[in-house]
């Protein structure tokens, strides 16, 4: 405990600093107001802000970063209940009872118990990560090579597990992305491979590249096909403050949804979206009115808001202490890690404890600023609804082309953004979800570096990877989910999952 308070004591000392504390405030803002206009979303916004974070210091970097990511996550909360739209993906349930709420006058009161749920989740969250972090560094201290290359092909497994769509669609995304990764020199030789004699490819496809071109270009291009009528609450916004009897009827609601949030987001592959229609089931479940949901229950939004705020933080968790990406936006953060040469890991508490601890301590600080960020600027983040999609989507390519050809200062680069925006495009419009990819585009040279590793200790004896107790019981785990993912009965619940309750 004592270890735990002087770890959280060195965190606070780094989160408040001036800088540090300026770049925490802007990337809460920048993420808040990600999630209010419709049709960009925390992976989209974080692959195009990638190139600027190269002139910053690490700690920095990674500060900003978060707050974008759960900064998004409250900003979707107040265009899912004003405009029945939401903000980014986890925020699809809070429309369900949100919006009914604003249309009986009742919008100040959802709005209040979505920034108070999200609070309250985020500093629970934060707390869960500052506990588990010690005990499962130690434990990712005992991982060889083979032990990291089994809980990689484990966390692959459940990215497919719990991602919508196609068992096999999922898999190929993976395997896609994993080949991706392969293209450039080989990690130990240096000889081209899968370049096609092409220079521009002998380093090997960019990280940015691929995330800003599948992500950014490929929901600009999705978001101008559709012609979505917002229709704003036109009422004054007045009532912020609960009345007592909503505080009562949230609060179980905002406890479990938390506590739900915080598991789920631990896991390989979930994230917010799936602790958000977790959360939302449960309550409408044990509820003892079910049919209010959907009407304007107040736990309709208090639970959604508080699970999708909660798993949004504990996904730091793998990848802090175990260097996996639990989700596409985790896959971001590692390699916005890798870009300032910092190798996620249990080894980053052990050499960098500043930036460690640094960044639990600002997730904290960036929750509190959310709280004044959203609900006094309201009347902001309803006149922001109102500018049309056409007057933003040429701007933000702009930026986009601009930060990718800073990073090389390549016009190969631009291009090859474009295309994989295409192709993105390609894949959301034939249902093959591209986070799998991203997953394996990331985690791809890891397994490639660890696979040989564990070959070279072992003189090419294969059963290492079965014979060791932890490598053995990870790849059966791996094994066992998938093909649980493969039975009927599994893929018909999986399916349902992402289905509005």
């Amino acid at each position: 405990m004592m270890d735990l308070i002087a770890n959280l004591g060195l965190g606070f000392s780094v989160a408040l600093s001036p800088n540090n504390m300026l770049f925490c405030l802007i990337g809460a803002l920048v993420g808040t107001l990600i999630g209010v206009l419709p049709g960009i979303g925390p992976v989209a916004t974080i692959a195009m802000l990638l190139p600027i974070t190269f002139g910053l210091p690490p700690v920095v970097a990674l500060i900003m970063l978060a707050g974008i990511y759960y900064g998004a996550m409250y900003g979707g909360s107040t265009t899912a209940i004003l405009v029945n739209i939401p903000g980014e993906s986890a925020s699809v349930v809070t429309t369900l009872d949100g919006f009914e709420m604003a249309k009986q006058g009742r919008a100040g009161p959802a709005l209040s118990i979505a920034a108070i749920g999200s609070f309250f989740a985020g500093c629970v969250a934060t707390v869960v990560v500052a506990a588990l972090a010690k005990p499962l560094t130690d434990v990712a201290l005992l991982f060889g090579p083979a032990e990291y290359f089994s809980l990689m092909v484990l966390g692959l497994m459940f990215a497919v597990v719990l991602a919508k769509g196609s068992v096999i669609k999922a898999i190929t995304m993976i395997l896609l992305g994993l080949l991706l990764s392969m293209v450039g020199s080989d990690l130990e030789t240096g000889a081209a491979r899968m370049t096609f004699n092409v220079p521009e490819l002998a380093d090997g496809i960019g990280f940015v590249v691929v995330a800003m071109g599948v992500f950014g270009f490929a929901e600009i291009i999705r978001n101008l096909e559709q012609t979505q009528h917002r229709s704003i609450v036109q009422s004054k916004i007045t009532g912020l403050m609960p009345t007592r009897k909503d505080l009562k009827d949230s609060a179980g609601a905002i406890v479990r949804g938390t506590a739900l949030g915080s598991l789920l987001g631990i896991l390989p592959g979930g994230g917010a979206v799936i602790a958000a229609f977790a959360a939302y089931t449960l309550e409408k479940k044990i509820s003892k009115h079910p049919k209010r949901f959907g009407h304007g229950a107040i736990e309709g939004v208090a639970a959604p808001e508080s699970a999708d705020n909660a798993a949004s933080q504990t996904s730091f968790i793998p990848l802090l202490t175990l260097g996996i990406p639990p989700n596409a936006v985790m896959a971001l953060m590692v390699g916005a890690m890798t870009i300032h040469g910092i190798i996620p890991g249990p080894q980053v508490m052990i050499k960098q404890p500043e930036l460690f601890w640094g960044m639990i301590a600002s997730m904290w600080l960036g929750n509190l600023m959310l709280i004044f960020i959203n609900l006094p600027l309201v009347g902001i983040w309803v006149w922001l609804l109102r500018v049309p999609y056409r007057h933003l989507y040429p701007m933000i390519l702009i930026f986009c082309c601009i930060g990718v050809y800073s990073i090389n200062n390549a016009p190969a680069d631009v291009i090859m953004t474009a295309a994989f925006g295409l192709f993105g495009y390609w894949l959301v419009k034939h249902d093959f979800e591209p986070a799998p990819m991203l997953l394996g585009f990331v985690l791809g040279p890891l397994m490639e570096e660890n696979l040989r590793r564990a070959m070279l200790i072992a003189r090419g004896d294969v059963s290492v990877f079965f014979t060791r107790p932890i490598s053995g019981a990870l790849l059966a785990v791996a094994l066992l989910l998938l093909l649980l993912s493969c039975l009927p009965m599994i893929r018909k619940r999986r399916e349902e999952v992402f289905v509005e309750p």
